[in-house]
């Protein structure tokens, strides 16, 4: 069982747009949980020990996650932030191979990739979170992105995982439906 420093949610309830113009509100939540890594300082073939913590902490903190939205989710997204003393495969081996399951089962089901984005970066660092429709990868309206970050993490040693969703696309979305077809 991996032993978390902090657990955080991020709710946001979008009313307008940037320029004020009032949309359907969206919601958005994510989670980070804030843990060691334990591959700190050293090469390691098997990376099997994340992938673990991953599912793990999908099953802890993707239910609560929709709970705090204001409707179904209909979007989902990932991301990780290594801590400077981490390679960027610890981040990718939490959010990839074992934590889409406990995600899509939270939002009941998904097809689609579930978009993500890993980096290294000090504490305070802030990371781009891609969201992206869990059923259709061309649904231009749900390509959005939550930019999230904690104050006091990660620290060098640590890794911060995310998990998000929405319940909307973005606030009034007039970029097309699909692939150009010219």
């Amino acid at each position: 069982m991996v032993q978390t420093r902090k657990t955080v949610f991020f709710l946001e309830t979008i009313e307008a747009d940037s320029y004020g113009e009032p949309c359907d509100p969206v919601s958005r939540v994510a989670a980070a949980a804030i843990f060691k890594n334990p591959l700190i300082g050293r090469f390691e073939a098997d990376l099997s020990p994340l992938f673990a913590i991953g599912a793990e902490l999908g099953k802890r903190l993707a239910g609560q996650a929709v709970g705090l939205l204001h409707g179904p989710p209909v979007s989902y997204g990932k991301a990780a932030i290594v801590g400077v003393s981490g390679d960027m495969e610890h981040g990718g081996a939490v959010i990839h191979p074992r934590l889409g399951a406990p995600m899509r089962s939270a939002a009941n089901g998904g097809e689609a990739v579930i978009p993500s984005n890993v980096k290294i970066g000090p504490a305070g660092t802030s990371i781009g979170l891609p969201l992206g429709h869990k059923d259709n990868p061309w649904s231009f309206d749900h390509f959005d992105t939550m930019t999230l970050g904690v104050a006091d993490g990660p620290a060098p040693d640590e890794i911060i995982m995310f998990l998000a969703y929405a319940d909307r696309g973005r606030p009034i979305p007039r970029c097309g439906s699909g692939p150009v077809k010219s």
